[in-house]
């Protein structure tokens, strides 16, 4: 369900959802996520419903079109947007392979008083510092002040909640440093629990919804989207560039024209599970989680179904989520950062009968 927020929404109110996806402009009409042209324009394409894990691609953010501007043939990130370049030098290339964690796992919807002035566009989160530059070169999407647009957001990881969507006031200068004041008080758009179209874990899968942007607006812009998950604390944030210059959502400062890059999965990661301990009606369990992949990763997920009848009673060193015998363990906030072939564990207590097998449980980067 789609709403525009009234004039007095409370200010530091939980938010929701996300999406995006480009395509070429007076080029070649390309498929959004697949491709993305650099200095040449992409349209905006119609997207699809979908929830999770991830960042907005219609409009895109920054981490987002950094991540298609850096990213080469072999798997490298060589950013060829000067901003894109001055983020990597401050950040380094991990944060570019993990364009959809934005996020804060204590954020539970909170903006202004919790997010600095000056770290909007990291959400806080130190791992993306460098995306919160003030500067005028970002890749950014042009549209038209007033225009129904269609709103995409990437659903790495399958959440239910709610996404707001906030701009920048008038006059706004992105070679300023950005802070709350820059911000308008109350989102335009406000999404509650959007359906969830395609597969999580995967470019394509995203929430999608149709609103209207603000009228009597030109120039430069930010728009502002928070996911506030209804399941848990955690709280996505992001900045996607924007300019109303009359425009349909082409893309500008993304790569060398006729130059797109691959897109590989961001980082693979394995999780196998053992018996530490069993006793009669329940039994004790450790989750060792694996980066299999060949770039470092800032989170991970994962999920499984218990057997009938069993419940965990408690679980150490991840943020679990609970919905009848299903089970998601995120990373806790000081083992998610895993190199290539490095290792963390989770484990957990179980009630109920019959104890449980499993070897293998399905992980994902995020």
């Amino acid at each position: 369900m789609l709403t525009t927020l009234p004039d007095s929404p409370p200010p530091d109110r939980r938010l929701p959802r996300r999406a995006f996806r480009p395509t070429a402009l007076l080029l070649v009409l390309l498929s959004l996520l697949a491709t993305i042209p650099a200095v040449g324009l992409i349209v905006l394409s119609s997207g699809s419903p979908a929830e999770a894990h991830g960042t907005p691609m219609k409009p895109a953010s920054r981490t987002f079109l950094c991540w298609q501007d850096g990213l080469t043939d072999t798997g490298e990130i060589k950013p060829v947007n000067p901003a894109c370049r001055a983020a990597q030098q401050v950040s380094g290339t991990t944060p570019f392979y993990n364009w959809f964690s934005v996020l804060r796992s204590d954020g539970a919807g909170r903006t202004r008083g919790f997010v600095p002035d000056g770290e909007l566009c990291s959400g806080g989160n130190t791992n993306f510092t460098g995306f919160n530059l003030p500067r005028d070169d970002w890749p950014l999407t042009h549209l038209t002040s007033g225009a129904t647009v269609d709103f995409s957001y990437n659903a790495w990881a399958a959440h239910p909640g709610w996404f707001y969507v906030y701009i920048t006031k008038d006059g706004f200068d992105p070679n300023r440093t950005l802070t709350w004041d820059d911000m308008e008080e109350q989102p335009f758009l406000s999404v509650d629990h959007p359906p969830l179209n395609g597969s999580p874990g995967t470019v394509e899968a995203n929430y999608s919804w149709t609103g209207k942007l603000p009228d009597n607006k030109s120039g430069r812009h930010i728009i502002y989207m928070v996911w506030q998950r209804s399941d848990s604390q955690e709280t996505f944030y992001s900045c996607s560039d924007i300019v109303f210059d009359g425009g349909n959502g082409e893309v500008t400062g993304v790569k060398d024209p006729g130059n797109p890059p691959t897109e590989p999965p961001p980082g693979t990661c394995t999780a196998t599970r053992g018996t530490t301990g069993s006793w009669n009606g329940g039994y004790q369990s450790e989750v060792t989680v694996t980066n299999t992949g060949d770039v470092p990763m800032l989170g991970w997920m994962v999920d499984w179904t218990l057997p009938s009848g069993q419940r965990v009673e408690s679980l150490w060193n991840g943020t679990p989520t609970y919905n009848g015998q299903a089970v998601m363990v995120h990373n806790a906030g000081w083992n998610g950062s895993l190199d290539p072939g490095e290792s963390t564990t989770f484990g957990y207590v179980v009630s109920g009968s019959g104890g449980d097998t499993t070897a293998s449980l399905p992980c994902r980067v995020g």
